[in-house]
């Protein structure tokens, strides 16, 4: 049996459904409610019934003591019996006051029990999702620093590539015609600035994506912690450590995409001093002005 009792049902892998949560808490609520309230009149009532008795044993002390003389036997026997009965109805009334009392907050504390029992449940499934949450946003920004290293990689040896061929270009084209020397030169320039391009758009489009899982991973916990929010105190001190777990892993995704970024521009700024080397020495023994890079 469920130690949450039958007011909601699991669901398979994603914890308990929240409209369902929020419809037991409100019966649970209601029934506690009621029987503090009955608690409360019933309260109200024996104090009214003390102050009664008091009252009336105040009220019989003052009476002068009652012998009975001027009765008749049978008339005593009756007024003794009505006594006897009097006493006994009394007695059971205090007893069914406080076995009523004792049931009602029996009872109060039973549903305040599982109250509490079900708000932990609900606690404990929101700090599994946060946490599941949070690392499932961790493997798909290390699987983008991962790829954004492979891709600059790949990026740096067709660079690397391309100055060789362009140096290979340029050794051959100073034996050619100063013109279709000029052609060629332009061609290399208009390709190495379309590599340029390229890798600029790339780290673009790699540094939005990145931002945009931070994002979406950053409304997750917020969701989740503003949920973990309504449960228990020690549910935001724990939404509170998450958070800055969260806060440390962004800082270190920043660095590292700062890095990438950094390789990225030497690798252009020597890409650059190369070629304006290249246009320099051609410049020298063509004896035409470098063009502007």
């Amino acid at each position: 049996m469920s130690p949450h009792g039958p007011g909601f049902a699991t669901v398979r892998g994603r914890g308990y459904r929240t409209e369902e949560v929020d419809r037991y808490l409100a019966r649970l609520s209601g029934s506690r409610d009621e029987a503090w309230e009955r608690v409360a009149r019933l309260t109200v009532l024996a104090k009214r019934m003390e102050a009664e008795a008091g009252r009336l044993r105040g009220a019989v002390a003052e009476l002068a003591p009652q012998t009975y003389d001027e009765l008749s036997e049978r008339a005593r026997r009756i007024l003794l019996l009505v006594e006897e009965e009097a006493d006994a109805v009394r007695r059971d009334a205090q007893a069914d006051a406080l076995d009523a009392t004792g049931a009602a907050e029996a009872h109060a504390d039973r549903v305040a029990e599982l109250a509490r029992q079900d708000a932990e449940a609900v606690r404990e499934q929101t700090e599994v999702r946060a946490r599941q949450g949070l690392l499932r946003a961790e493997r798909e920004a290390d699987a983008v620093r991962a790829e954004a290293r492979d891709d600059a990689a790949e990026w740096r040896s067709q660079a690397q590539t391309a100055l060789a061929e362009m140096r290979h270009r340029s050794d051959a084209l100073l034996a050619d015609r100063e013109q279709e020397h000029g052609e060629r030169w332009d061609a290399a320039d208009r390709e190495l600035a379309s590599r340029e391009a390229d890798l600029e758009a790339r780290l673009v489009e790699l540094e939005r994506y990145a931002e945009g899982r931070l994002a979406e991973a950053r409304r997750g916990y917020a969701e989740a912690e503003e949920s973990a929010r309504h449960g228990q105190e020690d549910a935001e001190a724990r939404a509170a450590e998450l958070l800055a777990e969260a806060r440390v892993w962004e800082e270190r995704t920043g660095r590292e995409t700062d890095r990438i970024l950094r390789e990225h521009a030497e690798a252009q700024d020597e890409m650059r001093a190369h070629m304006n080397h290249v246009r320099s020495s051609l410049a020298a023994l063509t004896g035409r002005a470098p063009a502007e890079g």
